[in-house]
């Protein structure tokens, strides 16, 4: 059976993914923009503005907000050190109550559920609840992401401020756990620790005490 073609910006099945980040990845990000094809202008230069919620008690579901609408994945398994995530749920607000309960709460894995005796929620409400509960954390995330293909992998440079304080991320991405192998190695990314989103703000934010790759 062929593999999967991939194509950016188009939904295909779950993939795998290298992420990392740090101070500095200019020779590996400038390999990755020599060995790429062209790619669709759309995702030459990329901008957002998201915000995170991250919790002391959960490394697995990785939640995010844009443009008024929830996302959370969860991670699925490691394999050859790449990660995989599933969609968990997708929600916009105002929000119900109901799923807040039932669907989203969960994913922190925090104790102490906070009274919700509302029918909804709007984001800066959801927001003042996440502020107000100890273990948990809203992060301002805005990203500069600029796109490539290389061996058949998604791949991305970008800049990334998480409360204001500048890091550089690099990543590829695909169904084929051995597109992304070869083109970790032909970039120069053989033994960078691999980390994602959650990881990188809470070591940001200081709420784990671990730096990053570099």
């Amino acid at each position: 059976m062929s593999k999967e073609e991939l194509k950016i910006g188009e939904i295909s099945k779950p993939r795998y993914e290298f992420r990392t980040f740090g101070r500095d990845f200019s020779g590996a990000a400038a390999r990755m923009a020599r060995l790429s094809v062209p790619v669709p202008e759309k995702v030459w230069v990329r901008q957002s503005v998201e915000t995170y919620i991250i919790s002391r008690t959960n490394d697995v579901n990785n939640t995010k907000i844009r443009d008024g609408k929830m996302d959370i994945k969860t991670f699925v398994q490691s394999v050859d050190g790449l990660e995989q995530w599933n969609p968990l749920m997708k929600g916009e607000f105002p929000i119900a109550a109901s799923v807040l309960r039932d669907e989203v709460f969960p994913a922190f894995k925090v104790e102490g559920l906070p009274l919700l005796d509302r029918e909804s929620y709007t984001l800066e409400e959801f927001l003042q609840i996440v502020r107000n509960h100890p273990d948990l954390q809203a992060a301002r995330v805005e990203k500069i992401r600029r796109g490539y293909m290389v061996n058949g992998a998604i791949c991305e440079t970008g800049e990334v401020y998480i409360n204001g304080a500048l890091v550089q991320t690099i990543n590829a991405e695909s169904t084929e756990v051995d597109d992304i192998k070869k083109t970790v190695k032909e970039c120069g990314l053989e033994g960078v620790e691999n980390i994602n989103y959650l990881q990188a703000i809470k070591r940001v934010t200081g709420m784990i005490d671990k730096p990053l790759a570099n």
